[in-house]
């Protein structure tokens, strides 16, 4: 609960409540299905009021349940994805981008290969082998 509210983003909330949110989104599907088929019914229609009983209920019920699933999984996963991230380039070495370094905040690490006590950066371009194209005919 402190996480939400933590001001410097320095923890992602997310993960912890969307089991919540999910338990909330069906218990108000199920309530909002229980009312359209109440409706249903007090039309006086009994065909409309048992096809939204058993068809037409159901079959939206299960699809915005599976919409919200959808969405809350694919928001736990990329956050998800940005903590793993975050803890490779902190097992590396490195500071993730954003993150405090030497108590300030400052932009992503250099690559590896730039010796910054050499003041030198890494190999030109020119040093790096390129695949062969596999359309180009020899000698061009």
């Amino acid at each position: 609960m402190k996480n939400l509210f933590d001001l410097s983003f320095t923890r992602f909330v997310s993960p912890s409540i969307a089991k919540i949110v999910y338990i909330l989104i069906m218990i108000a599907l199920g309530i909002m299905y229980i009312v359209v088929v109440i409706s249903a019914f007090a039309s006086r229609n009994a065909v409309l009021g048992i096809l939204v009983l058993l068809v037409i209920g159901p079959l939206f019920v299960l699809i915005y349940l599976a919409l919200a699933r959808i969405g809350l999984e694919s928001l736990v996963a990329g956050i998800r994805t940005a903590e793993n991230t975050a803890e490779l380039i902190r097992l590396q070495g490195g500071t993730p981008s954003g993150g405090p370094q030497n108590g300030a905040y400052q932009g992503p690490n250099g690559p590896t290969s730039w010796d910054p006590s050499a003041n030198r950066p890494p190999a030109p371009p020119e040093a790096y082998p390129y695949p062969e194209q596999p359309n180009t005919p020899p000698g061009q």
